[in-house]
């Protein structure tokens, strides 16, 4: 019967929503999934990301070599980077998987895809890689709208957690408006900067993600954070995070 038959469907869509590691919807989104990856990992990511411009189309393959990423990234060309270097595209290819929701004939689903339709590693240091057909337009969409972060920038922050922070930023921003506004559960929160599998007490979190993240931005990039943590009664159930950049915190000071 049509409506047993849906009603199973839903159980099941439901289900595999409640595990997944991030269901995109918009190319923002993006910005705040792969929360499993590890700061190498993601500086590699926006590495990636940086070949994107204005005329890149879906099926175009980009081309890096090794010795330009570790150069980039302020690490000696020894055999061991070399590896790092290998071990973290292997991990892109791995941790990267997307979930999007679809409709067909009126039936809702998840397409699951992955961020990369394939990536080659070659002996000499060559790299090839192209982003999957289903994931192009969100990438585009997130180098287009979200990165205002320089590459230079980004490669002077170390810890994970800051470089989460600045996607969220990039996310959170809708056109010049300041403060910019990063709100969410705690839970939110704890998927965007530990993936689906981690969670911790709330005071650790704060501690060691929160703080980490805030304390290296300011010192590097002289972003300034109001944080605001919400709770009911005694638990801590989740933040507002107001972040003013360098350039708004100088016109703030001139005016007064």
């Amino acid at each position: 019967m049509q409506g047993k038959i849906s009603k199973k469907a839903d159980v099941a869509l439901s289900s595999l929503l409640s595990r997944q590691d991030y269901l995109v919807v918009q190319g923002n989104d993006l910005a705040k999934a792969f929360g499993n990856l590890s700061a190498f990992e993601y500086q590699v990511l926006d590495y990636c990301f940086s070949f994107i411009t204005k005329d890149s189309k879906a099926d175009d393959e980009y081309f890096v070599e090794a010795i330009d990423l570790i150069h980039h990234l302020g690490i000696n060309s020894s055999g061991h980077n070399y590896e790092r270097v290998a071990k973290a595209f292997k991990a892109l290819n791995e941790k990267t998987a997307l979930y999007f929701r679809i409709e067909k004939d009126g039936v809702p689903g998840i397409l699951m895809t992955q961020l990369f339709s394939h990536i080659e590693f070659f002996a000499d240091g060559h790299v090839g890689f192209q982003f999957s057909r289903d994931a192009a337009p969100y990438v585009f969409d997130l180098r287009k709208n979200f990165y205002s972060f320089k590459l230079r920038e980004l490669s002077r922050v170390k810890s994970k957690y800051s470089l989460i922070m600045l996607k969220l930023i990039e996310a959170n921003q809708m056109g010049n408006q300041t403060p910019i506004t990063i709100k969410g559960s705690l839970n939110d929160f704890q998927g965007w900067f530990l993936g689906a599998d981690r969670r911790w007490p709330a005071g650790r979190f704060m501690q060691k993600v929160i703080d980490v993240a805030i304390d290296e931005l300011y010192q590097k990039l002289g972003l300034v954070f109001t944080v605001t943590t919400l709770k009911q009664k005694r638990s801590v159930v989740g933040y507002v995070i107001e972040v003013t950049k360098p350039e708004e915190n100088k016109k703030s000071h001139q005016g007064d």
